[in-house]
């Protein structure tokens, strides 16, 4: 399995709609449009890919199309599975302490 990372997507995006957009470059395991909790699209997502082979085919094949009127960029995932099942990621990173 091999998930990718979609940005720049628009509000309107679901998960229904990346999976029968990915589905054109291989199988898909699944696919995440992470929305608040209106159910509006946050702008990215995640798909999951049946191998590695797939993931490179989705790229070249979608990367910088157009999906619900904006061009998606697509990337090789990088977060692994905490997104996907639902944990919080959390980019923040604790300050340093200061020095006496």
């Amino acid at each position: 399995m091999a998930k990718v990372y979609v940005g720049n997507l628009a509000g309107s995006v679901t998960s229904v709609d990346l999976v029968a957009l990915f589905a054109r470059a291989g199988q898909v395991r699944g696919a995440l449009a992470v929305s608040d909790k209106a159910g509006v699209c946050r702008g990215f997502g995640f798909v999951e890919m049946a191998d590695a082979e797939d993931a490179v085919m989705a790229i070249s094949l979608l990367n910088n199309t157009e999906l619900n009127g904006q061009k998606i960029q697509i990337d090789r995932g990088s977060l692994g599975g905490a997104v996907a099942n639902g944990a919080k990621h959390s980019a923040r990173r604790k300050a340093p302490a200061a020095s006496n």
